[in-house]
């Protein structure tokens, strides 16, 4: 059960500086049963002699990481991403510990093992962590708690502290399901799974949206990032399906139709 729940895990670090931590990590990464590294547009090698006397045997963990341009190239395919931070961006971000926040990561890998799926943790760079805008592409946050004297730790040092607590999580005892007695004690099945969308998905979604808000005037563009924020918190919160995206952006697309007809009708008035 823990291999399969800790598969679909990526490890996502945001312009890594120094090949030292990137060895370090995928050291860790391999000590913790995680292999899938994605480094977005990294300001050093992580092929040299640093990075692969620090990985030590988990150089096939280096061999193998992808290196994309952007942070949302980096999250394709996910259904579910975390962001790790020392801050809260505003007062309404809850900033959750790795032990309670994590196994998010992995629920549901072993809950819906037979649907694809692929879920996120994100890293910022050594010496400014993640950016507002970063930190919108993910879903939840997580701050690992520390000495408010120094609470900045290294990468290398916070990635495997999440990595034990995912190998932790992963490997607790599967819940049982509740099990109906008028069925003769067969297990309860949440009726109609769907797999969550993606946050690709998710991301053209928000950008058809706020193409149209600014359209109609309900933002303005001194007012778009904050305003946007809240939209995402909110439907983040709600863990759309794919079906569901398709049907709130099929809404935009007839909406941006009707005013486009409506113009023409004035305009030949």
């Amino acid at each position: 059960m823990a291999v399969t729940a800790l598969a679909p895990v990526r490890i996502v670090l945001v312009e890594p500086a120094g090949p030292l931590n990137v060895g370090a990590i995928a050291r860790v990464m391999k000590n913790m049963g995680l292999h899938h590294l994605v480094l977005v547009n990294p300001q050093c090698d992580p092929l040299d002699g640093e990075a692969r006397q620090m990985a030590v045997h988990a150089g096939d963990i280096l061999e193998a990481a992808q290196q994309v341009s952007t942070l949302p190239l980096a999250l394709q395919g996910c259904q579910r991403a975390i962001a790790t931070t020392v801050r809260a961006r505003t007062t309404e971000t809850r900033l959750e510990s790795p032990s309670s926040g994590l196994p998010w990561l992995l629920e549901p890998s072993s809950k819906l093992a037979s649907l694809p799926y692929c879920s996120a943790l994100i890293f910022g760079p050594e010496d400014r962590g993640l950016s507002n805008a970063e930190l919108n592409y993910a879903q939840r946050f997580v701050r690992i708690p520390s000495s408010p004297v120094y609470p900045s730790l290294n990468l290398a040092q916070a990635v495997a502290i999440c990595c034990y607590e995912l190998y932790q999580s992963a490997h607790l005892e599967p819940i049982t399901a509740p099990l109906d007695a008028s069925q003769g004690l067969r297990p309860l099945m949440p009726p109609d799974l769907e797999p969550p969308a993606s946050l690709d998905a998710l991301e053209g979604y928000y950008q058809q949206l706020e193409a149209l808000l600014l359209k109609i005037g309900y933002l303005y563009p001194h007012t778009t990032a904050s305003r946007m924020e809240k939209f995402r918190r909110l439907f983040n919160r709600t863990q759309l399906s794919d079906a569901e995206i398709r049907m709130l952006r099929g809404i935009l697309t007839q909406v941006t139709w009707a005013l486009q007809a409506e113009s023409r009708s004035n305009q030949s008035s």
